[in-house]
């Protein structure tokens, strides 16, 4: 999978861990992912956690017939973090047919939750 000129490469993610079911992928807070007042924006969050539901929903399709594309996204934003670095943690919660749902923990570099977010992906067949 070729990340170059991608939102993933913009916002400086790197994929840590990629297994069946679970991806972990650090992200820094910068100024790429500040928002104006100096803490880790919101979108910047998201963007991280579709990211880790759509490479960890792609590694349990069938990549030869398959493709996935986020269908709903929802984040709660439990804490600020003004720099350094967050780490998500995406779990499959239901991998279906045509769906899979995923759970995304994002965490500072103490363990503390910065947020959470359940992301449903879609399984579409490829023409």
């Amino acid at each position: 999978m070729d990340l170059k000129n991608t939102l993933i490469e913009t916002l400086g993610m790197e994929i840590l861990t990629l297994e069946k079911g679970r991806v972990v992928a650090a992200m820094p807070v910068d100024g790429r992912t500040r928002q104006p007042f100096g803490l880790l924006h919101g979108g910047a969050s998201v963007a991280l956690a579709e990211t880790v539901a759509s490479i960890g929903a792609y590694e349990l399709c069938d990549k030869e017939t398959e493709s996935v594309a986020g269908l709903e996204i929802n984040a709660n934003h439990i804490r600020a973090k003004k720099d350094g670095t967050v780490t998500a943690v995406a779990t499959v919660l239901h991998q279906g047919r045509t769906t899979m749902v995923w759970d995304i923990k994002i965490t500072d570099e103490d363990d503390k939750l910065i947020c959470t977010s359940r992301c449903t992906m879609a399984v579409i067949k490829r023409k």
